[in-house]
């Protein structure tokens, strides 16, 4: 019964022998019109070649695309003279590399197999290509459709170049933690483990028309040598071989794998002897593979300039005894004219036939039949670079290696981390590095970074614990690991030492970026993560992992000393904090988001702003964040992901309309009473009566705007009592740098918003029209206070922004930061005569101290981004439940027919193309803008934010390009239109 196959290739090879090999046969019932064409191709090219010729295919060379002129001479003149099978490529470049295959190609008689060994995709051998996770990575992986989906991916990859033969998986059961060559290029310990990963990363080769290749045969887990340098020898029965190590073959072989690698090996069980490794073992190669286990695809040798043999014999005769043994291609021949010649010698003295070379040969042609090589291949170098890694290459990469994440320990049940306002928090690194992991936990709170150079003495170790005894939690990145197990991993035992002392005083989450075995030295860690390997990838995924915006779900590949089983692993809840992923993972096109880029430069080309930050996160995921341009004109300062920006408007939802709704939802405030029910001094006053409703969506009557500021000015000029050049006596209320208003002023301000007229209302009418208003919002200010009883800054603070981790938000930020990392707004010329920058833009705002409940927040991209997730949440987010979905609901639904507005919130324009947001918007869009060039909007249809912060005000407040060139709503639009599947432009 013929094995189940990819294709023809190997059941074509059972109908018929010759000389003990199978050959084709016509009457196959498998052989269809295709194979029918196979068989014809390749009797044509099989009878076109004299048996020099033939020989050639049996050989498969070393190139490279990093070597000059004379190294692709010598290949050159290899595929002409010996009519070569193929060559297996190494370090090199994809355009160099595909230019040397397509010039390769073109010299060649037979079309020449092109292989690599590439266990982790391409970037294991080029430059320019992003890198797979290693396979014990893949190990820990719980989803082996992913393993199939990276197949799959690399597949595509060595297509685009031209390749045909990948030497992966390493299907080694690495029973031996002690092993120096596989080591993480095993999938585990486990002979089932191995075996489920070796068939997914094989099936998904495969099944794209790329050949996998299983090696090590027969097994080189249980090795403590290395047989780049020596011949390992392997002591084990071969009744323990046969269930362990053989154990991965024999389930691939059953599915169709289409090669084997043979490894150097002396497996004295097994019949190899010291002179004859496996490699070049006929009881191994021919009896055991071929015969016992029924093995009908190509074997390979590993290469043979190895030490593992090439200490044993010359080039040429190693090539021989591995051809006597049974196998068909030999890898890395050295001297393939000496080989020949030696091969022609042993037919003619019997020791293999003409016949079984021819056999052979057939095999081999079959496999180029079936990877394509019967049609003209030629690689197109055009954008190669950027064909093999794209979008949804690294979406897959970073997928494999969130899948991978382990929690090994978590006693004190630190991860993930629940209260962020609890917590003070540090992060240790050993080692160089941790730039991108140290980026993203402060993504999620305030961290403060310390970092252990590999060189540290007793007097660093003792300034370090002092310098770290104020924090309670504490993340260590052990950074810079080695992959060698019998130096430790590059591990020191007094940084060990030291990291397990901290957790007498602090509660201490360490994450170990290097081989799962260095594991071993970290058992008495509390809390500790396996990221398996160092790269941006694991040092982004890692914070998620420990905030909560994804779960852990690794398992352990393999054992780890005493402490922990291979498949031990503690899964990790997600709290639904923001992950932070690639726009491909979540369905959408990173090349149409990039037109973001071009409205961005066009933007700060025009003048529009100096500079800005986009962000965009979708079902959850931060997707796209980046920062453009610079501070100002001058280019002083370049924005950062960590450059706060003066909100303006968006202070009105992201400060008063959250704390309304904190209230309302609570009971403590009814939208429908008046003002004066709440706050008795408005009674008698014209504000007294006003409906709260109705100052949330502006139908209050409240006018526009009132320039409080002009009060304070004789002509142009400061009026004396109200402003001083220094902070002295009463005047101690910052309003920019170097003027300071009397500390009476904001009761003043107070005082003229309540004298302030109503706007006119038509006799006929009970209720007064839209219009958008400030006024309102000093208001509701005062309301708030009178209802907290403290200031609405630090209710604020303590109530939403620090438990959302909003460390980088809110007002007054020049109490924690400094100048550098605020963007300046106005050269205000007629209030305050200099430069804002630090102080809130707004002059009302400004008179009121810095904290007013319509303008005076201040923040990052990502930290607003944080408190509109969790509106999209129905006001959950992390551990906490801030609001309730109801709340949220009512708040963010239009409110009456006079406009769009919700409670607070701003909503779409029906009505209008290029409104507050783009015409793509759903209706369900809340959000606001600011007048400082500011936006954010949230879409619980899409589960989409969107937020814009820019200080186009910097350096003329009359700037208007950015709303005359519709920049922001262009931006939300393309955004929309990088949604893969959904609705776009067939309507909202």
């Amino acid at each position: 019964m013929c094995q189940k196959v990819y294709v023809l290739l190997f059941c074509i090879l059972l109908s018929g022998t010759v000389g003990g090999y199978p050959s084709v046969g016509d009457s196959d019932p498998l052989l269809g019109e295709n194979a029918v064409q196979q068989k014809a191709w390749v009797d044509s090219v099989f009878n076109s070649l004299s048996f020099n010729e033939r020989l050639g295919q049996l050989f498969m060379v070393a190139a490279y695309s990093n070597q000059g002129p004379a190294h692709k001479e010598e290949i050159s003149q290899l595929i002409q003279q010996e009519n070569l099978g193929g060559l297996i490529f190494f370090q090199g470049g994809p355009v160099r590399q595909a230019q040397l295959t397509n010039y390769y190609q073109s010299l060649a008689k037979t079309p020449l197999f092109i292989a690599m060994d590439a266990e982790w995709g391409l970037g294991m051998r080029l430059d320019s290509v992003l890198q797979f996770p290693k396979q014990m990575t893949l190990g820990a992986a719980t989803n082996d459709a992913l393993v199939y989906q990276m197949g799959k991916e690399i597949a595509r990859q060595f297509k685009e170049m031209g390749m045909h033969i990948n030497f992966a998986p390493v299907v080694d059961v690495n029973s031996n933690p002690e092993n120096p060559v596989i080591g993480y290029r095993s999938f585990g310990e486990q002979k089932q483990l191995v075996s489920r990963k070796s068939l997914a990363y094989m099936k998904g080769m495969q099944d794209h028309g790329v050949m996998a290749n299983a090696k090590h045969f027969p097994g080189h887990g249980d090795t403590n040598a290395d047989s780049h340098y020596t011949t390992p020898v392997i002591r084990n029965s071969k009744e323990r071989i046969m269930d362990i190590d053989l154990y991965p073959y024999r389930e691939l072989i059953s599915e169709g794998l289409m090669s084997i690698m043979v490894a150097h090996l002396h497996v004295p069980s097994l019949g190899s002897e010291a002179n004859l490794p496996t490699t070049l073992s006929t009881k191994v190669v021919t009896d055991l593979l071929k015969g016992e286990m029924n093995f009908q695809g190509l074997v390979f040798t590993d290469a043979l300039n190895m030490k593992g043999v090439s200490n044993l014999y010359r080039p040429g005769e190693v090539d021989l005894k591995a051809l006597l043994a049974g196998n068909d291609v030999l890898l890395y021949a050295e001297d393939v004219p000496r080989s020949k010649a030696l091969i022609k010698e042993a037919v003619a003295d019997g020791k293999i036939t003409e016949a079984e070379i021819d056999a052979r040969v057939r095999k081999i042609l079959n496999a180029k039949y079936w990877a394509g090589l019967h049609r003209k291949q030629q690689v197109n170098t055009h954008r190669l670079v950027e064909r093999l890694s794209n979008f949804g290459t690294k979406a897959l990469i970073e997928q494999l290696y969130a899948s991978s994440l382990t929690v090994v320990n978590n006693e004190e049940e630190a991860i993930p981390v629940r209260h962020l306002d609890m917590d003070r928090m540090a992060s240790l690194t050993l080692g160089n590095g941790g730039r991108t992991f140290k980026k993203f936990l402060d993504k999620y709170s305030e961290f403060t970074h310390y970092t252990l150079r590999g060189n540290s003495s007793r007097a660093n170790f003792a300034v370090l614990e002092e310098n770290l005894k104020d924090y309670n939690t504490i993340v260590v990145g052990v950074m810079g690991m080695s992959s060698n197990p019998r130096r430790n991993f590059g591990l020191k035992s007094e940084e060990i030492e030291f990291i397990t002392r901290l957790q007498a005083s602090h509660k201490v989450i360490t994450v170990v970026f290097g081989n799962a075995y260095a594991a071993r030295n970290f058992t008495a860690q509390k809390n500790l993560i396996l990221a398996f390997e160092e790269n941006e990838f694991t040092e982004s995924l890692v914070p998620q992992v420990i905030f909560g915006g994804r779960p852990g779900s690794g398992k352990l590949p393999v054992s780890v000393a005493q402490a922990w089983n291979q498949g031990h692993g503690i899964e990790t809840p997600t709290l639904n904090r923001l992950a932070y992923s690639t726009p491909e993972a979540q369905q959408m096109d990173s090349r149409e988001l990039l037109k973001i880029d071009d409205l961005m430069e066009k933007a700060i080309a025009t003048r529009a702003t100096p500079g800005g930050t986009v962000l965009v996160a979708k079902n959850g995921s931060v997707v796209f964040e980046k920062s453009y341009g610079h501070l100002d004109y001058q280019g002083s300062v370049e924005v950062t992901d960590k450059t706060m920006y003066d909100l303006a408007s968006l202070t009105k939802v992201l400060a008063t309309t959250q704390a309304i709704m904190f209230l309302e939802s609570r009971g403590l405030l009814d939208l429908d009473k008046p003002l004066q029910a709440y706050l008795p001094e408005l009674e008698g006053t014209n504000k007294g009566p006003l409906r709260i409703r109705d100052i949330l969506t502006h139908e209050a009557g409240l006018v526009p705007y009132i320039p409080h500021f002009t009060n304070t000015l004789e002509g142009t000029e400061w009026k004396p009592e109200y402003y001083s050049r220094e902070k002295k006596g009463p005047y101690t209320v910052p309003v920019a740098e170097g003027v300071y208003a009397h500390q009476a002023l904001p009761d003043s301000v107070w005082k003229w918003t309540l004298a302030s007229d109503l706007r006119y209302r038509r006799s006929n009418s009970s209720r007064y029209s839209y219009r958008y208003s400030d006024v309102g919002m000093y208001l509701l200010h005062r309301l708030i206070e009178s209802r907290v009883n403290q200031p609405m800054n630090e209710f604020l603070e303590q109530q939403f922004y620090h438990p959302l981790g909003m460390y980088r938000f809110g007002y007054l930020p020049l109490e924690k930061f400094t100048p550098t990392e605020i963007a300046p707004t106005e050269d205000d010329r007629s209030f305050r005569k200099t430069l804002v920058h630090g102080f809130v833009h707004d002059p009302g705002a400004a008179l009121y101290g810095g904290v007013a409940g319509h303008a005076g927040l201040f923040g990052t991209a990502n930290d607003l981004a944080k408190l509109m997730q969790m509106m999209l949440q129905g006001g959950q987010y992390g551990a906490l439940q801030l609001l309730d979905r109801q709340t949220i609901d009512r708040f963010t639904s239009q409110q009456s027919f006079r406009s769009r507005r919700a409670l607070g919130w701003d909503k779409p324009d029906p009505e209008k193309d290029k409104g507050p947001t783009g015409n793509l918007a759903s209706h369900s869009t809340f959000g606001h803008t600011g007048f400082t060039g500011t936006a954010a909007w949230a879409d619980p249809e899409h589960q989409l934010i969107y937020v814009f912060l820019s200080n186009r005000v910097h350096p003329d407040a009359g700037n208007n390009r950015l709303l005359r060139e519709n920049i922001r709503s262009d931006i939300q639009d393309i955004i929309y239109q990088s949604i893969k599947n959904e609705f776009l432009l067939a309507g909202k």
